[in-house]
């Protein structure tokens, strides 16, 4: 494992050209360029808070940095598993051609939407400031540790759904499908506590993507009188266990099929 990743440093640049290559085509001849990664959740947080804040009779003040933590948040997830599908297929050409490790290619997908994510929660962290103010910066150092656990977290998806979907070519497809059914299962825009008002709320414990959702939210989310909390160090276990388990099965999945994936495009 050491000698692997290794080898994946070893080939750092021409994993990052491919992630500059990838942003450069996405928003090429576009006027607004990379201000459409900050469009589309200022959009729909909008929207929504329209729609559905008041249908919850939710506090703007609260709802608006809950709602675009969870959307962007949800965005990442949707990337990293329905891009994580294609990975391989995308850099087909030069899995052909340069023998380097598999899991660059996961990498690339992940690296991707981690830089949009990235911008998507610098606007969070502006809303949250504008919309309430933060009572200390203590809470949103935290966030720092939680990134670097998504980051980890989409990279072990993005293997995992890429080794699947070669086998398997209807997995993006299920992928697309199952994420839709997700996104209303996950508490993305509404609160937790409504489901365990209504008697639902083992669902949560069910989800994998809930602590994550936890740990983001709660150094940028206005509670009651208080403006930012921080997280609760179970939360952290938790969520440090489901990424482990996500690191074991990508490693186990692409172990097992690294040298036979290339016979199966």
């Amino acid at each position: 494992m050491v000698a692997y990743f290794g080898d994946i440093w070893n080939c750092r640049y021409f994993w990052l050209s491919l992630v500059k290559m990838d942003l450069r085509s996405r928003y090429r001849g576009s006027v607004l360029g990379m201000g459409w990664s900050l469009l589309y959740p200022i959009a729909m947080t909008t929207i929504i808070c329209i729609a559905f804040g008041t249908l919850f009779g939710m506090d703007m003040q609260e709802f608006a940095p809950f709602l675009m933590a969870g959307l962007t948040f949800w965005n990442y997830i949707g990337t990293v598993t329905v891009g994580g599908c294609q990975s391989f297929f995308t850099g087909e050409s030069y899995i052909r051609q340069h023998p380097a490790p598999m899991a660059i290619y996961p990498l690339r997908t992940m690296l991707g939407g981690a830089f949009h994510y990235g911008l998507g929660l610098g606007l969070v962290i502006l809303l949250g400031g504008i919309m309430h103010g933060y009572d200390s910066p203590w809470p949103l150092l935290t966030l720092v540790p939680t990134v670097l656990l998504l980051l980890l977290f989409g990279w072990a998806l993005a293997i995992i759904f890429a080794v699947i979907n070669v086998r398997f070519r209807d997995t993006n497809h299920l992928t697309e499908l199952g994420l839709q059914i997700l996104f209303y299962l996950t508490p993305v825009m509404y609160p937790a506590s409504m489901l365990q008002k209504r008697g639902v709320g083992f669902l949560l414990y069910f989800n994998p993507l809930v602590p994550f959702l936890d740990l983001l939210r709660k150094p940028l989310v206005k509670c009651g009188e208080k403006c930012g909390e921080m997280p609760d160090p179970m939360m952290y276990l938790v969520a440090a266990l489901i990424t482990a388990a996500a690191c074991v099965a990508a490693v186990v999945a692409l172990r097992s099929q690294e040298r036979q994936l290339i016979f199966h495009m």
